[in-house]
């Protein structure tokens, strides 16, 4: 089976927008989880920091909406531009994780915004799966680059 990326350059340079923005997706989860980590840090030192959080929440919905609206574009990418089948990969096994791992954490973590009683623990913990997940998506992507 050929790659029409491989033949058209207009494809080819469209199918690397969802590798780019993913890169640029976990960049951002990773900041994210610095800032959290700090967050628990300060928590457990009973000097709570509303900045720091701010800049949490922020960059937290941020990161999820881009890494959800970039998880769709996967499918369409193989789909349309790449003549595959989606979903048809380890990597898109990995991406299917990452992707379910990001919203329970926004989930849980809009609970916690929201005052109610959910686990900070199992917000971060979700969090870290879903960047490592996400990494190893984009390991497992490598030998799908146009």
């Amino acid at each position: 089976m050929t790659d029409p990326a491989a033949e058209d350059p207009l494809r080819r340079a469209l199918a690397w927008i969802h590798p780019l923005w993913m890169v640029t997706s976990l960049l951002l989860a990773a900041l994210t989880l610095r800032l959290g980590l700090r967050l628990r840090r300060a928590r457990r030192a009973r000097a709570p920091r509303r900045a720091e959080r701010g800049r949490h929440l922020r960059l937290g919905k941020t990161t999820v909406t881009l890494a959800l609206l970039g998880f769709l574009g996967g499918p369409l990418s193989m789909a349309l531009l790449r003549g595959r089948v989606p979903f048809g990969t380890v990597h898109a096994l990995f991406g299917v994780l990452a992707a379910a791992l990001f919203l329970a954490a926004a989930v849980l973590g809009r609970r916690l915004e929201r005052g109610a009683g959910a686990s900070r623990d199992l917000h971060g913990a979700l969090g870290v799966g879903a960047l490592l997940a996400g990494a190893l998506a984009a390991v497992m992507g490598f030998v799908l680059l146009p």
